[in-house]
């Protein structure tokens, strides 16, 4: 059963070579890697194209943000299930075994999520309060620590344009929601890069999590009142 490795890649020429030795580790190399690359300048797309012994795809052509070229890259992937790697972020050699060791031991799993290394610490999923921590109350990372199957898109449709920064959020959330079936695995499976627009824009980071907690259900008063709560801490610490 083979896994779907997507990546968005825009200019980042300074960090593939990370990855693609990542890739390369891997102790089970049953995989393939599907890149969607928004028209790169800085010798991206050459790089990816002298690329030899990974079962690589490749598109490249302007796109409408991260969440437009993922949504690319998943209707050209061949596998039932996928995992999101960004370009700054790279794998540990058994995390594609990990992975596939939790979906053939489980029947009918729709999420796996596992440990992620970022910064100095380990993320994993909060296991409490979807109100207050939202997706974070399931999965560690949406990069690197989840697995998705495929499937899921057919039913709840995919990354929406609406949500340029938390897109994975809404969809991630609907699904679990509506009944999608996740499990936890215990290993770390990588480490998450912390260039990405999430781990910079945090103002950004705090309105659309707001967004997406209303527009799934969460009660909004309490949702505003937290936003209102996170935006001036975050001012205050800055």
């Amino acid at each position: 059963m083979k896994i779907s490795v997507i990546t968005a890649t825009y200019n980042a020429m300074e960090h593939l070579p990370d990855l693609v030795a990542s890739l390369r580790d891997q102790v089970d190399k049953d995989f393939e890697w599907v890149v969607a690359d928004g028209a790169s300048t800085d010798g991206t797309l050459e790089y990816l194209d002298s690329i030899d012994g990974l079962n690589l795809k490749i598109i490249s052509e302007e796109d409408f943000g991260i969440y437009d070229a993922l949504n690319k890259a998943i209707k050209i992937s061949d596998c039932e299930y996928y995992i999101v790697v960004g370009s700054d972020d790279y794998f540990y050699p058994d995390a594609i075994s990990i992975y596939k060791g939790i979906i053939q031991e489980n029947n009918n799993l729709d999420l796996v999520t596992c440990p992620v290394k970022y910064a100095n610490s380990v993320i994993s999923p909060k296991g409490k309060w979807p109100w207050f921590y939202g997706q974070f109350s399931y999965i560690s990372m949406h990069s690197i620590g989840l697995l998705i199957k495929k499937s899921l898109h057919d039913r709840f449709g995919y990354y929406s344009r609406k949500y340029p920064i938390a897109a994975d959020q809404y969809f991630i959330l609907r699904a679990l929601r509506k009944g999608a079936v996740i499990r936890s695995g215990k290993d770390i499976v990588g480490v998450h890069g912390t260039d990405g627009v999430s781990g910079v824009d945090y103002l950004g980071v705090i309105t659309e999590f707001y967004r997406v907690q209303v527009s799934v259900g969460f009660n909004k008063f309490v949702q505003t009142a937290l936003c209102c709560f996170r935006l001036i801490k975050n001012i205050a610490t800055r």
